[in-house]
């Protein structure tokens, strides 16, 4: 990122902390978003999408069941990341808001990069393969992808709502688009 980009991320932390939450960490948040990043790709790639009624907003949960009803099985596959299969996680944008009715928000975005064993079809355009894994001898080749996916988590901060992140938004780029 640019250091532009991280120190306005470094003064949104601030701000958070200063104004919506003094116990608020970005060590500790990105720990939570891998987590909810790992069970909600696994979910998908599962098609249980009625276990995601309280981790992801109502209008994202929407368009995944009109998107996963038409994803083929190899792609389907390929959302899944295991918690010790995430290589690196990132900050992508951070947004303070205010609503109409006076309600306060923080938005994160959180880029990750996981290694996936799906079998995708080579004409995936834009997927990186990355290396294959030989365990053993030359018979027990393992093809790994390095796949990619955005999710944006929300927390309203208002006062008497509860303290609960939600993601309104996941993309899985060329995967489920």
């Amino acid at each position: 990122t640019s250091p532009f980009a991280w120190l306005r991320t470094r003064f949104y932390y601030l701000l958070i902390r200063l104004y919506f939450d003094q116990e608020f960490s970005i060590e500790e948040f990105t720990r939570g978003a891998k987590q909810a990043f790992s069970v909600v790709s696994k979910l998908l790639s599962q098609h249980k999408l009625d276990l995601l009624d309280e981790l992801v907003s109502a209008e994202v949960l929407q368009v995944l069941k009109e998107k996963m009803s038409l994803l083929p099985e190899s792609h389907r596959d390929a959302l899944a990341a295991e918690l010790d299969a995430i290589m690196y996680t990132t900050e992508g944008d951070v947004r303070i808001y205010y609503d109409d009715d006076g309600r306060k928000f923080v938005r994160i975005l959180m880029r990750f990069w996981y290694l996936n064993g799906a079998n995708l079809p080579e004409e995936v355009p834009g997927e990186t393969k990355v290396f294959q894994v030989v365990f053993g001898g030359e018979s027990t080749k393992e093809k790994r992808h390095l796949l990619t996916a955005n999710y944006e988590f929300q927390r309203e901060f208002t006062e008497g709502v509860k303290p609960d992140w939600t993601i309104t938004r996941i993309e899985h780029p060329r995967l489920l688009e």
